[in-house]
C-alpha cells in the first residue's frame, strides 16, 4: 500500500493552509500527529458562527484583543480552549494550558498546549502564537515532550 492510499489510525485531512499539487491535480493531505496538530490551529483560529454548517465551531480567542490582560481574563480563556478542545478534537487530552504573555509589549501571547494523543498515549505539546497587532513570520511550535506511553 503506497503512502497515498494507506489509513491513518488518527486520521487524514487536508493540509492547512490547503496546498494544490497542479501536477497530481489534487489536495496535499497530512495525516497522524501533524493532522491533530493543524486540527488545533484550525480550531483556535477560528471563530465560533465563521462555519456555516458547524456554527459553534472555533473558539473565540478575539476576546482577549482589547481586554486588560488579567488573571480573570487568563483563567477564562484557558476554559475556553478546553471547552474548545473537549468538543472538537476528540482524539486528544489537554493535560496542561498556559498562557505566555512575556512578549505582550511586541504584541504576541503564546498558548501553550500540553496534550496526549488518546489512541497512543503520546505527549505533545502545542504553541499557538496569538498576535494582538500585526504579526510577521507567524508560525506554530510542535514538540514532542518525550514521555511516549
Amino acid at each position: 500500500m503506497d503512502k497515498d492510499t494507506e489509513q491513518s489510525y488518527l486520521g487524514k485531512g487536508w493540509s492547512f493552509p490547503p496546498v494544490f499539487d497542479r501536477h497530481r491535480r489534487e489536495v496535499n493531505m497530512v495525516m497522524d500527529e501533524k493532522d491533530i496538530e493543524q486540527s488545533l490551529n484550525i480550531l483556535l483560529s477560528t471563530r465560533p458562527g465563521e462555519r456555516v454548517m458547524q456554527p459553534s465551531f472555533g473558539c473565540n480567542l478575539d476576546i482577549m484583543l482589547f481586554e486588560p490582560i488579567t488573571t480573570s481574563l487568563i483563567t477564562f480563556v484557558k476554559d475556553l480552549i478546553k471547552k474548545s478542545i473537549l468538543f472538537y478534537e476528540a482524539r486528544i487530552d489537554a493535560n496542561k494550558i498556559e498562557i505566555n504573555v512575556e512578549n505582550i509589549e511586541s504584541g504576541l501571547i503564546l498558548i501553550e498546549i500540553d496534550y496526549t494523543i488518546r489512541s497512543t498515549n503520546s505527549r505533545f505539546n502545542f504553541v499557538y502564537p496569538f498576535y494582538t497587532e500585526e504579526g510577521v513570520n507567524q508560525g506554530i511550535i510542535l514538540r514532542n515532550s518525550g514521555f511516549d506511553r
